[in-house]
């Protein structure tokens, strides 16, 4: 059995900078392309970052590219997301996603593992 946590979100001032955590267990950590989502409060669950298995590939939303960097260390089961210039737009539960996969995934539905979140929340 997969399971994701994530860690690290919090409150943080406008232009401030914070780095989540997600920690894996169970399946074969190399093989899966990961991902971090968010959802703000009213709004759908929304792509931010993906990696490749290896680490060789990222993508980002234009809304957080230059800002935000998604890397993985696979010896750890764990991939990251540092986020900084945070803006109060950032504000929204993050989530962090898996699944096997040989090409990064930009869907929710592209991936089959899921934690259960963490609130970060930019003041203005």
């Amino acid at each position: 059995q997969v399971q994701l946590v994530e860690s690290g979100g919090g409150l943080v001032q406008a232009g401030g900078s914070l780095r989540l955590s997600c920690a894996a267990s169970g399946g074969t950590f190399g093989r899966f392309v990961m991902g971090w989502f968010r959802q703000a409060p009213g709004k759908e669950r929304e792509f931010v970052a993906t990696i490749s298995g290896r680490g060789g590939t990222t993508y980002y939303a234009d809304s957080v590219k230059g800002r935000f960097t998604i890397s993985r260390d696979n010896a750890k089961n764990t991939v990251y997301l540092q986020m900084s210039s945070l803006k109060p737009e950032d504000t929204a539960v993050y989530y962090c996603a898996a699944t096997y996969s040989d090409s990064i995934r930009v869907v929710t539905s592209g991936y089959d593992y899921w934690g259960q979140g963490t609130q970060v929340t930019v003041s203005s």
